[in-house]
């Protein structure tokens, strides 16, 4: 069927507002309503969601792990001119080879598409391990780091080394993503609740959303010993502690989350 010139021009004038002007080469859909590109980047697979409307200096979420779980608080950033990212490097657990991929996909999404120089980072459960690794190395690049029930140290999970219950498939997994025996694991100081001074000194400002009876990621091998080594050094931290909860992400009204995002920005203007 051949499309009229006239149809064809109203087509393409409907399809720009709509965000599909801002090009990602991949597999193009919709995602609850919003223009979304899946392709490869870094030989690793990536997500991106376009607003309607963005916002002046292109700002972006940068969700780590668990793609469209609990989009609460994506869908509001979405609706006020925010891009969302993803790229999966879950099996990875945090490892430098994790980190080398969300640099590359860092200078392809600045560099190549004009997003904002610096990102808020969103880590659910594992996602933890790679939003503060990669912070760590990159604090200039960070507008604020949003963490919900996350992984803080490897040995509590997927090592279970402690009352966490951990997971021997993903304890192999991660072993060899980082090159490390048992052993070394035990000693290891990598993780994110570790070299915490630049990140604090730099002030990038962190929300924690936990549940005080997870038994997946206990709070207080992970979250608790993040916060008190942050504060320490300087690091303004906020954790929202939700009662009675296990492993469970999110809240209901996502305002405060939103609104701590919002704030972190308007700090950095």
């Amino acid at each position: 069927m051949r499309i009229q010139p006239g149809i064809l021009i109203l087509l393409v004038v409907w399809l720009i507002p709509m965000g599909w002007g801002d090009e990602f080469v991949g597999e193009k859909s919709l995602w609850n309503g919003y223009p979304h590109y899946r392709f490869w980047y870094d030989d690793r697979p990536c997500q991106v969601v376009v607003p309607h409307q963005p916002a002046e200096g292109k700002p972006w979420i940068w969700r780590a792990r668990f793609w469209g779980h609990r989009p609460e608080v994506d869908l509001v950033l979405l609706e006020k001119g925010f891009y969302l990212v993803y790229i999966d490097v879950a099996n990875l657990y945090g490892s430098p080879r994790a980190v080398a991929h969300w640099d590359a996909f860092y200078r392809f999404l600045t560099v190549e598409k004009g997003f904002a120089p610096k990102a808020v980072l969103e880590g659910m459960s594992r996602g933890g391990l790679i939003v503060y690794n990669w912070a760590k190395k990159n604090p200039e690049k960070v507008v604020c780091i949003y963490a919900d029930a996350p992984v803080c140290d490897i040995r509590s999970w997927p090592g279970g080394k402690s009352e966490g219950q951990g997971s021997p498939e993903d304890w192999a997994r991660c072993l060899a993503a980082y090159g490390l025996t048992e052993e070394e694991a035990s000693q290891f100081r990598g993780n994110p609740i570790d070299g915490l001074a630049l990140l604090a000194q730099t002030k990038v400002p962190l929300l924690h959303v936990c549940g005080d009876a997870d038994p997946i990621v206990p709070i207080h091998e992970n979250t608790r010993v993040l916060e008190k080594r942050y504060t320490e050094a300087g690091g303004p931290i906020q954790v929202l502690v939700k009662p009675g909860v296990g492993h469970v992400h999110g809240l209901d009204d996502p305002t405060p989350i939103v609104d701590f995002i919002l704030n972190a920005l308007a700090g950095n203007q």
